[in-house]
């Protein structure tokens, strides 16, 4: 097999389409598929996955390549991502990489390290390079305050050139912010916001560390909408401690009546033996498979007749949303935060344990927030592993990016660009594919297949038969991914 690199820039980008993605499309919820597919497997907002980085990349191999990156006859513009650490308290549930703490000067000594890690990298970054995208995550990243926000922003501003029309957007916990903090963030320059409500049952915030009514959220996302945020969306959980099929669809009602433009609807995976924090929750106070089951069906059918269209795995947009236009034109894309609308863009990240891609490397930073400050304060990139892809990860990753977004692969433009028989060299993993075909999961067509109804839940499990690096005769990946529903 050869790779012909004219015919395609390095991004990964989802193929236009047509059928099944042109139209709002209802997935079909079968109890008994569920159970037979809907078991552990990657979310893949990369392929590889992280799991499969390794030491031998470090600052060297990451310099190389963002020194080629400018080399390409057209170098692609640029998405930027911070992650900020600090929550104010643990949430129960949790397994993103933070510290706990109530310091009023972490936020201040964090921005200063930021600005030396920025200062290590965008010297070799070609100034010509346009940001499009702008995403902060955490962490909480409202543990800063909105000075402190402000102040981040313009320590990315001063050493990337913008778009003026980049989308700028942060995850936002309603707890440390208030509508005067939401008017101010629109006035910095936000149109884009992620609002973390998780649920609002009070016995459900309580079995998880994480307290806020149903108004103060209200007023939140009410502020969002009056001040013009381009797009707001809120998280909400399903399996968490004591919930219930009434209490949750209660929930939702309230969600609904927010008219948030995008909601995501996560299935919580219990890994106690993974992350510390998830100890803190009584494992006999979790929603039986049934009811959790339940729960999933009745809000995937609820937030449907409210108009939301399904976009992809645990994503809902309404209609006139840039994500839904995008799902439906072809140009929605996936990468690590989730499915998106911007196609080719080389990612820098920054702070600890953020993850950068520059075409076809990969490059984490430390996780620990004191090996990071150690690093960057010592003038080193706090490059702690990565992976270099090769030509047969390249293949791999955009027939699964092309799986997520578009349900449907036609072998014939993959036959082109790397001049092979998709038949022969996949052999494999197109037998692998035959059982849910047989269970109507996806149908073949005379030049590749299509998810039908009934596997639009399943795409993770139908881009699993490409993962060269999963062991497909055991559970080896249970231990390591959350489950597809």
């Amino acid at each position: 097999m050869t790779r012909n690199w004219g015919a395609y820039a390095l991004a990964i980008q989802c193929s236009a389409r047509v059928d099944i993605m042109q139209s709002p499309i209802r997935p079909k919820f079968d109890s008994d598929l569920i159970a037979k597919y809907g078991g552990a497997g990657p979310r893949y907002t990369s392929y590889p996955t992280a799991v499969q980085f390794s030491e031998d990349v470090g600052p060297g191999e990451w310099l190389s390549a963002l020194k080629e990156s400018n080399r390409l006859p057209i170098p692609a513009d640029l998405s930027l991502y911070v992650h900020v650490p600090f929550c104010s308290s643990p949430c129960f549930y949790c397994g993103c990489n933070r510290v706990i703490t109530r310091s009023e000067t972490a936020g201040q000594e964090f921005l200063i390290d930021l600005e030396r890690e920025l200062d290590l990298t965008a010297p070799h970054i070609d100034h010509d390079r346009k940001v499009h995208q702008v995403h902060l995550g955490g962490g909480t990243p409202t543990f800063l305050s909105t000075g402190q926000i402000e102040q981040l922003l313009r320590l990315l501003r001063t050493r990337f050139l913008f778009d003026e029309e980049a989308e700028i957007g942060l995850e936002v916990d309603p707890r440390s912010v208030d509508p005067a903090d939401i008017r101010r963030l629109r006035e910095i320059g936000f149109n884009r916001i992620s609002i973390g409500i998780q649920d609002l049952d009070p016995e459900v915030q309580e079995a998880v560390n994480r307290v806020h009514d149903e108004t103060r959220v209200a007023s939140i996302v009410g502020a969002a909408q009056a001040v013009g945020f381009d797009s707001i969306s809120v998280d909400l959980i399903y399996g968490l401690p004591k919930q219930t099929t009434e209490a949750f669809a209660r929930t939702v009602e309230q969600v609904i009546e927010m008219h948030p433009d995008r909601l995501s609807l996560f299935n919580y995976a219990h890994m106690p033996h993974l992350f510390k924090a998830q100890q803190r929750i009584k494992a006999d106070e979790l929603p039986a498979p049934q009811i959790k089951l339940a729960i999933f069906r009745n809000t995937l059918t609820r937030l449907l007749d409210a108009d939301y269209e399904f976009i992809g795995m645990d994503h809902f947009a309404l209609p006139d949303d840039d994500l839904s236009r995008a799902r439906r034109n072809g140009t929605m894309v996936r990468n690590f935060q989730g499915y998106s609308t911007w196609a080719g863009l080389d990612l820098l990240a920054f702070g600890p344990s953020a993850i950068s891609q520059v075409g076809d490397a990969f490059a984490q930073n430390h996780r620990k927030l004191p090996d990071w400050q150690i690093s960057v304060r010592e003038g080193k990139m706090p490059i702690a592993r990565g992976l270099l892809r090769t030509t047969d990860d390249h293949l791999r990753a955009e027939i699964i990016s092309t799986i997520m977004c578009n349900g449907e692969l036609d072998y014939r433009s993959f036959e082109r660009d790397y001049e092979f028989s998709f038949k022969s060299y996949f052999r494999a993993e197109l037998e692998r594919l035959q059982p849910l075909v047989d269970d109507g999961l996806m149908q073949w067509k005379p030049h590749g297949f299509e998810v039908t109804a009934e596997g639009l839940l399943f795409v993770r499990a139908i881009a699993m038969a490409f993962d060269a690096y999963i062991q497909h005769d055991d559970n080896s990946s249970a231990s390591r991914f959350s489950r597809i529903v």
